[in-house]
This record gives C-alpha cells, sequence and structure tokens, in this order.
C-alpha cells in the first residue's frame, strides 16, 4: 500500500493534538482527516472508509470506547484498523479499548518518529505474505486470510482485525506452542508497545466465540491452538 493511498482519520477534542499530529502525518505522505469527537469520527469514518482511525478515548459527544464499539458494527469497516491514542495509562483503559474491538493502544505523549514507526507498524498488517495460504482448514473451522473471514461449522465469525491475526498466527501451526514473546513481535510488531496482558485479553475473545476447546495456555510459556 502507497501511503498517499492511505487513510488515516484522527480523532481528538484537543485542537494541538489534531495540528500537530495531523501535520507529522501528512508531511509522512498519508491522506489525513480530522474529527473532534466520536459522533463526527462515525460520520466521516462512513464516508471515507479510513485504513487507520487513531481515535482519542475521553472527548465530549460520544467517547472512544463507544465510538469504536459502534464503527466495529459497521461491516464496511471491518479491515479498518483501529488504535486508540490518550493519555489514559491504566490496565483498565487499555483492556476496555481492547474489548471495544481496538486493534492497537498508544499513550500519549510519544514523539513524532514513534508515533510514525507505530503507524507504519500497524499498517504493514495490510500486506499478505506471499508465502502464506489463503486458507485454513481446521476440522469444522476454516480461515479465510485474504477475505479476513473466519467460518465455524456453518457460521461466519466477525473477528476484529487483531483477533484473527491473533488466530491465523496460532492456527497456521496446529499443537505448536507459541512463545507470549514471539506472539507480541508477530502480532504486534516489535514496534509497538502493548501491555503484558494484552494477550490474555484477545485468547479470551477467542475463546468465547470459536470455543474454550480451540486454544490450550501453556503455563509460563504461551499458547498453541489444538485442533
Amino acid at each position: 500500500m502507497k501511503k498517499k493511498e492511505t487513510r488515516i482519520l484522527l480523532v481528538d477534542d484537543e485542537p494541538d493534538v489534531l495540528e500537530i499530529v495531523g501535520y507529522n502525518l501528512t508531511s509522512e505522505g498519508y491522506q489525513v482527516s480530522t474529527a473532534e469527537n466520536g459522533l463526527e469520527a462515525l460520520d466521516k469514518a462512513k464516508k471515507e472508509i479510513p485504513h487507520l482511525i487513531i481515535l482519542d478515548v475521553m472527548m465530549p459527544e460520544m467517547d472512544g470506547i463507544e465510538a469504536c464499539e459502534k464503527l466495529r458494527e459497521n461491516p464496511d469497516l471491518s479491515d479498518t484498523l483501529i488504535t486508540f491514542f490518550t493519555a489514559r495509562g491504566e490496565d483498565y483503559s487499555q483492556l476496555a479499548g481492547f474489548d471495544a474491538g481496538a486493534d492497537d493502544y498508544i499513550t500519549k505523549p510519544v514523539k513524532p518518529k514513534v508515533l510514525l514507526s507505530k503507524v507504519k507498524a500497524l499498517l504493514r498488517r495490510f500486506k499478505e505474505s506471499e508465502d502464506e495460504d489463503t486458507k485454513m482448514k481446521l476440522g469444522n473451522l476454516v480461515i479465510n486470510r485474504e477475505e479476513y473471514k473466519v467460518v465455524l461449522g456453518k457460521e461466519e465469525i466477525v473477528l476484529p482485525r487483531k483477533e484473527f491475526e491473533l488466530l491465523a498466527l496460532l492456527a497456521s501451526k496446529p499443537g505448536k506452542v507459541f512463545k507470549r514473546e514471539d506472539i507480541l513481535d508477530r502480532v504486534w510488531g516489535n514496534e509497538v508497545v502493548v501491555g503484558g496482558r494484552t494477550i490474555d485479553v484477545h485468547i479470551r475473545k477467542l475463546r468465547e466465540k470459536l470455543g474454550d476447546n480451540k486454544f490450550k495456555t501453556v503455563k509460563g510459556v504461551g499458547y498453541k491452538f489444538v485442533v
């Protein structure tokens, strides 16, 4: 994906943040639009279908958590990445963000170069590896990498991008134990800093949607997919 073709929606109620972060993203070559609250973000996202939404949490009209939940209800935005961008770094806030369907979490303040590297790391997830099978069949579960689609039996399961990538990684080698540090590196990217409980939250969500018996925790090591 070329930068000039990449659409980013920046949502924050602080004019200085919109100006400074927007300037840095635009200078890097991205197409950037802005919104000042969750309601405005919903409207712009519906019209523009951005590749990435950078979303503040504490905003008037509609906060970022609620906005994220509503964005995830729009099937046209199923491929859109959402990362929270906020000064609130508490665990509960991060967990609430991931539960709402966010793909990542960036804590303010952040240096422009660091922010840009994290944006690049996020956007790399749009690229499909040529050597990966586009479709995996594991019992009654079908994972289509190309279409970001998961079918369990006859039911299509809608997963946020991060949950999908975690599932695809574990399912790529059933029975193999993936270490936590490897999962963080391959799913979140080594340039993106996330909390230690991030993987646990996403595994829990996958168990709720696909069945607890498909994922096994190897204490002190990581996780594996069970057919």
